[in-house]
């Protein structure tokens, strides 16, 4: 039986939130499937992964400079060479430049394959020099040891084809929504934004992400803060701003309703008016595309990713990262503007088709054909 294993750095918020749908076709295909990544569900003793045969819980580290890491490669390593994988699939920038490491025996003796998908180069346009020192030389080097480079937007697909050593560099519009069980969910808005505690009256911004520096929420704050006439700012996530967006919040006299980590997103989607994103960095949001098929109008960051989604002024605004006093403009025109709202979020239903799982799925059936 062929082996396969997928390697991220976390369970929960990765490997369970992108990776299933690969793990199945590999088991309906005859293969055993393998995942290595860490074990960050909240009662560890519930992490469970759908379609693994073995999961191996290593400590990997999001910080390349955590020791942890250095335990982690030793580990990996020594896994790979036992298992004798014919695929390894690694994701997240630091469990694959370790992964991609321990793998160089093996591939060179073995002939495992080592696919990569980069998610979001922490290198881009704009981003701080320490980035472009620290990770993109790991990413170069790195690019000689993988088979397979995937990229999920097209800035980073220009950058790996030119400048990488990648045997082979390809595109793939992220990793897919399920468009079609987002446009035939019915809920019954009034009953959830009843239970969200919102009014029918009140005009409700959304925001899904991680309460962090990256996510940017604090940007969104200020931009109501400066209307008169102030929306709901509704965040679903969890993380360690959540005291400070709080404090905030009050102090611009704001309603902020941190509704923390949720299994129901898409269906607040349907509950919400405007999408929210002003994230310094992105590779190919999910959240994102899951707003568009939801109808949602978008007001997001002018960064990669986002830029390949959205179109100023046809699926909603898009404005520099910091611009508070810009997305309170794009904020006020789309909450006093219904028919406007409505016609962007008929255009991004329509926009997101080409970001579809199928799509999405069939064209990672063609990468791994013939494995």
């Amino acid at each position: 039986m062929k082996k396969c294993l997928f390697v991220a750095t976390v369970v929960k918020k990765h490997i369970n939130v992108f990776h299933l749908p690969y793990l199945k076709m590999f088991q309906e295909n005859g293969w055993e499937t393998h995942v290595c990544a860490r074990n960050d569900f909240e009662e560890p003793e519930k992490c469970e992964i759908p379609y693994c045969n073995r999961h191996f819980d290593f400590p990997f580290e999001r910080n390349p400079l955590k020791k942890n890491n250095i335990k982690t490669f030793f580990l990996l390593r020594k896994l790979i060479l036992e298992e004798k994988y014919d695929v390894i699939h690694c994701h997240t920038p630091m469990a694959a430049v370790l992964c991609r490491l321990a793998a160089i025996k093996a591939r060179k003796k073995l002939g495992t394959r080592v696919i990569y998908t980069a998610h979001g180069f922490h290198f881009y346009n704009g981003a701080p020099l320490v980035n472009w020192l620290f990770y993109y030389p790991m990413e170069w080097l790195c690019s000689f040891f993988t088979d397979t480079l995937i990229t999920i937007n097209l800035e980073d697909y220009e950058r790996a084809k030119k400048h990488f050593h990648a045997k082979e560099t390809t595109y793939v519009p992220g990793v897919g929504v399920d468009t079609e069980k987002l446009f035939s969910m019915e809920i019954d808005r009034a009953e959830k934004r009843k239970e969200l505690g919102l009014s029918e009256s009140e005009i409700a911004v959304l925001s899904v992400g991680e309460l962090n520096d990256n996510k940017n929420h604090e940007t969104i704050l200020r931009a109501i803060g400066m209307l008169e006439d102030k929306p709901t700012y509704v965040i679903c996530g969890t993380g360690p701003k959540a005291e400070p967006l709080s404090a905030l919040a009050k102090e611009l006299g704001v309603k902020l309703i941190l509704l923390g980590y949720r299994t129901d997103a898409q269906e607040i989607c349907r509950t919400c008016d405007i999408f929210a994103f002003p994230s310094k960095r992105e590779g190919l949001s999910v959240s994102l595309m899951e707003a568009m098929a939801a109808g949602m109008p978008c007001i997001v960051s002018s960064i990669r990713g986002n830029t390949d989604l959205i179109k100023d002024g046809i699926g909603g605004f898009l404005y520099n990262t910091m611009d508070a006093a810009g997305f309170s403009e794009g904020l006020r025109i789309l909450a006093a503007n219904g028919a406007l709202r409505q016609k962007m979020g008929e255009t991004n239903r329509e926009a997101v088709k080409k970001f579809d799982i199928k799509m999405v799925s069939a064209k990672m059936e063609s990468i791994y054909v013939g494995i």
